[in-house]
C-alpha cells in the first residue's frame, strides 16, 4: 500500500468513527501522491479519494477512487458551466488510473482541484450549525478570523470545487472553509496537518457555540410534552410503532427504528419544535436520508392511545398531500418520478423518534441523521437563527439525476427484505434453522427461546442488531409473550412473520402420563401457540399490512402413534388452530399455515433432550439409528433435517403462495398414514 494511502485510511477511520465529525457515509477525504505509471515507467501524480457511497469510519483501500491529477485538472478547460454540472461526474471515469477503484463521487472535484496534498470534507454538527445560521458568514469571521473562509451555498459539484480552490488561492493562510448550508472542508500538506485543521474547525465552532450560545435555544418547555418515564415511554412506543409502520409503508414496506435520546426528547418538549421541524434539515446528506421534513405529532405525551392513533392517521394523510404538493411545486419534465410520499421520520413528544427505511440499517441511519439535524438546529438557534437552504434547492438534491442513478445501481432486495420475523424456540434445532433461513433471505429476526443464552448465540450467528435480536421467551407466560413482541416491535417497528416452533416432547403410554405431563405439554404448545398467535394478530391488525403465522405442527397432529397421548393431542390442537385462525384472520390479510415434519432427528433440540431415546425405545432401535429408521419407513426413503422444515417456512412466506392459507404441508419424506384427507 502506498504510504499516503495508508495515512489517508487511518485518518479517515479516526474521523469517521466519531459522530461529532461526520455522519455515517457522509463526507469524504483524499490524499495526493506519485506512483510509477506501469505503461511509461515514469512517475504520475494521483488522487486517492473516498468513492461514492462509502463510509469514512470503515473505509478500506477498495473504497477509494484513484484518478490521475493531470487529467482531472484538465477538465477545467472543457467544463461547460453549472448548467451542465452533472455531466462532469461521467467525465471523471476518463481520469481513472488503472482499474480506478471505487466509483468517483460528486465531490471529487473539491479534492482534486485544491492544490493541498490532503483534504477533508466533513459534516460535523457544530460546523453545519454555522453553515445554517442566518448570519453564518459573519459568525465564521468572528469565530475564526482569516483562518476559515465562508463559501455561500452551492450544490456539490465541479463548480464548488473551483470556488474552494479560488478561495484557497486568495487566502493562503486559511486552513479550511465553512460551506454554507452544507458542512466544512479543511486541508493540509500532510495527513496529520489536515486532520489537525479539521479538528480545529470543529472544536473551534463548538467552543464558540458553548461560549456564546443561548441557554435554551429550543425555547421554553411545553406542559404535557415533557418525556414520560423510561418504562412508560418505551411501552407507549411499542403500542404506537405498528400503527406508524403501517402508515409509513403506504407506498412501500418499511422497517423501523426507535430512539429516545435525551437530545431528541428535549427537542420534542420545546415550543420551537413545530417551527424548526417544518423548516426541515439542510445538509444534503441529511435530507436525502430523512426527507424534506418529519411528521410531528401535536398531542401531549399522555393523550389516549386511541386518540393518538386517530391523530397520526390524519396527520399522515396531510403529510402525504403536502409532500406531493412539494414535489409538484418543483418537479421539472425530466425529474425522476416521486419516490413515495410517506415520512421517513416521525416525532412523538414525550416518547421519541421513529425512523423508517428499506432496511433496518437504513432506518437506523435515518434516525442518526435526524439526531445530527437536531444538534445542528440547536447550535444554529443558540448563536443565531436556523436558516436552511431554500426548499427548491432541497428538491434539486433529493431528486437529483445523479442520486436517482445511485439508487438504480443498488442490488435488488432479497425476497424477505422489509419483513420482520419472530421465531419461537429458535435457540436450537428446527427453530434455529428457520431463523437462519429467514435472515439469509433478508428478514429481520427476533430470535426467541426459553433458553436466553441459546437465543443470544443464534442471534449473534445471524449478524448484528440490524439483522437479529435475541428475546427471552417462555411462550406459556402471557406477560412474557407480550414483552417479547414489544421487544421485537421496538427493535424493528413491528412483526410480519411469526413461526410457532417452541415445543417439547413427552413420550409415555396413557397409564404412565401424569396430569403434570399433560399440562406441561399443552402449556408450551397449545397454550403457547395461542398466546403467541394472539399477540402477533394484534400487531398485524394494527399495522394493516397483512402477515404470516406459521405453525410447526407434526405428522403426529394427524397420525395416531403408540405411547404419545400428550404430544399427539397437543399437536392436533395446534393443527386445528391453523384452520381456525386462517378462517378468522383472512379478512386482515393474515395467512395462517402449518408444517407437519416427521423424523427430524439430527440437529433437533427436542430429540437431543430425551425424546430421541424415548422414541427409539418404543420402536426397538438404537437411538443412534433412529434417523435412519424413520427414513426407511418413508415413501422417499430420505432423512428429514431441520433445514428442510426451514425451506418449507420460506416457501410459505416468500410470496410464491400468496393465495394460500389454512394449509398443512407435510415435510416427512412421505408417510402415507399421515396423508391429509
Amino acid at each position: 500500500m502506498h504510504p499516503e494511502v495508508a495515512e489517508l485510511l487511518a485518518r479517515s477511520n479516526r474521523l469517521g468513527s466519531d459522530p461529532r465529525n461526520t455522519n455515517y457515509a457522509g463526507g469524504n477525504t483524499s490524499a495526493k501522491g506519485a506512483e510509477v505509471d506501469p505503461v511509461t515507467g515514469k512517475p504520475v501524480d494521483l488522487l486517492w479519494v473516498k468513492g461514492s457511497g462509502g463510509d469514512l469510519g470503515t473505509l478500506t483501500e477498495s473504497g477509494l477512487a484513484v484518478l490521475r491529477l493531470d487529467r482531472l485538472r484538465a477538465l477545467t478547460d472543457v467544463y461547460p458551466g453549472v448548467e451542465h454540472e452533472d455531466e462532469m461526474v461521467a467525465a471523471f471515469d476518463y481520469c481513472l488510473h488503472g482499474k480506478g477503484g471505487a466509483a468517483p463521487s460528486i465531490d471529487t472535484a473539491m479534492h482534486g482541484l485544491l492544490d493541498a496534498a490532503h483534504v477533508d470534507h466533513l459534516h460535523p454538527d457544530a460546523g453545519i450549525a454555522f453553515a445554517t445560521a442566518a448570519d453564518g458568514e459573519s459568525l465564521t469571521r468572528e469565530c475564526f478570523g482569516d483562518r476559515v473562509a465562508w463559501v455561500p451555498w452551492r450544490r456539490p459539484g465541479f463548480q464548488l470545487g473551483l470556488d474552494i480552490a479560488a478561495i484557497r488561492a486568495a487566502n493562503p493562510d486559511a486552513i479550511g472553509v465553512i460551506l454554507g448550508g452544507h458542512g466544512i472542508t479543511a486541508w493540509g500538506e500532510s495527513s496529520a496537518e489536515c486532520e489537525r485543521n479539521s479538528q480545529a474547525i470543529i472544536a473551534g465552532a463548538q467552543a464558540f457555540i458553548d461560549a456564546n450560545g443561548r441557554a435554551e435555544p429550543f425555547g421554553a418547555p411545553v406542559p404535557g410534552f415533557e418525556p414520560l418515564p423510561p418504562q412508560e415511554r418505551r411501552a407507549r412506543a411499542a403500542a404506537i410503532f405498528p400503527v406508524l409502520r403501517g402508515l409509513a409503508s403506504t407506498d412501500r414496506r418499511q422497517v423501523g427504528h426507535f430512539r429516545d435520546d435525551d437530545a431528541v426528547l428535549d427537542f420534542l418538549a420545546r415550543d420551537k419544535l413545530a417551527r424548526l421541524a417544518a423548516l426541515g434539515t439542510s445538509c444534503p446528506d441529511h435530507f436525502l436520508r430523512t426527507k424534506v421534513a418529519p411528521l410531528v405529532l401535536d398531542l401531549p405525551a399522555t393523550a389516549a392511545l386511541e386518540t393518538v392513533h386517530m391523530r397520526l392517521r390524519h396527520l399522515h394523510e396531510r403529510y402525504r398531500a403536502d409532500y406531493r404538493a412539494y414535489y409538484e411545486r418543483h418537479a421539472e419534465p425530466d425529474s425522476p418520478p416521486m419516490r413515495g410520499a410517506d415520512p421517513a421520520i416521525v416525532l412523538v413528544p414525550g416518547v421519541g423518534m421513529f425512523s423508517f427505511g428499506a432496511t433496518k440499517q437504513t432506518a437506523r441511519v435515518a434516525g442518526e441523521f435526524y439526531l445530527n439535524a437536531i444538534n445542528v438546529m440547536r447550535g444554529a438557534e443558540a448563536i443565531s437563527h436556523y436558516t436552511p437552504i431554500p426548499e427548491a434547492e432541497k428538491f434539486r438534491i433529493e431528486y437529483w439525476a445523479l442520486e436517482e442513478a445511485k439508487l438504480r445501481r443498488m442490488p435488488p432486495p432479497r425476497t424477505l427484505a422489509t419483513r420482520v420475523a419472530l421465531v419461537t424456540g429458535a435457540g436450537s434445532g428446527i427453530g434455529r434453522a428457520i431463523a437462519h433461513r429467514l435472515a439469509a433471505e433478508g428478514a429481520c429476526v427476533a430470535v426467541s427461546d426459553v433458553d436466553g443464552a441459546a437465543a443470544r448465540t443464534v442471534a449473534a450467528e445471524l449478524g448484528d442488531a440490524d439483522t437479529a435480536v435475541p428475546v427471552d421467551l417462555d411462550v406459556s407466560d402471557e406477560d412474557a409473550v407480550a414483552a417479547a413482541f414489544s421487544a421485537a416491535v421496538l427493535a424493528f417497528g413491528g412483526v410480519d412473520l411469526v413461526v410457532n416452533n417452541a415445543g417439547l416432547s413427552i413420550s409415555k403410554p396413557l397409564l404412565d402420563t401424569t396430569v403434570g405431563d399433560w399440562d406441561r405439554q399443552h402449556d408450551v404448545m397449545a397454550r403457547g401457540s395461542f398466546l403467541v398467535s394472539r399477540q402477533a394478530a394484534r400487531i398485524m391488525v394494527d399495522q394493516a399490512m397483512g402477515g404470516d403465522i406459521v405453525y410447526i405442527v407434526s405428522k403426529n397432529g394427524v397420525f395416531a402413534g403408540p405411547d404419545n397421548i400428550a404430544y399427539g393431542a397437543t399437536k392436533a390442537d395446534q393443527a386445528h388452530q391453523v384452520r381456525l385462525l386462517a378462517a378468522e384472520l383472512g379478512r386482515h390479510g393474515v395467512r395462517v399455515n402449518g408444517i407437519n415434519p416427521d423424523g427430524v432427528v439430527r440437529g433437533s433440540g427436542i430429540f437431543a433432550k430425551g425424546w430421541g431415546a424415548q422414541r427409539a425405545a418404543v420402536y426397538g432401535v438404537p437411538e443412534s439409528e433412529l434417523g435412519a429408521f424413520y427414513a426407511k419407513r418413508t415413501l422417499l426413503g430420505l432423512e428429514v433435517l431441520p433445514e428442510h422444515v426451514a425451506d418449507a417456512v420460506f416457501v410459505l412466506t416468500s410470496g410464491e403462495l400468496s393465495r394460500t392459507t389454512g394449509l398443512h404441508i407435510p415435510v416427512d419424506a412421505g408417510v402415507a398414514a399421515a396423508f391429509l384427507r
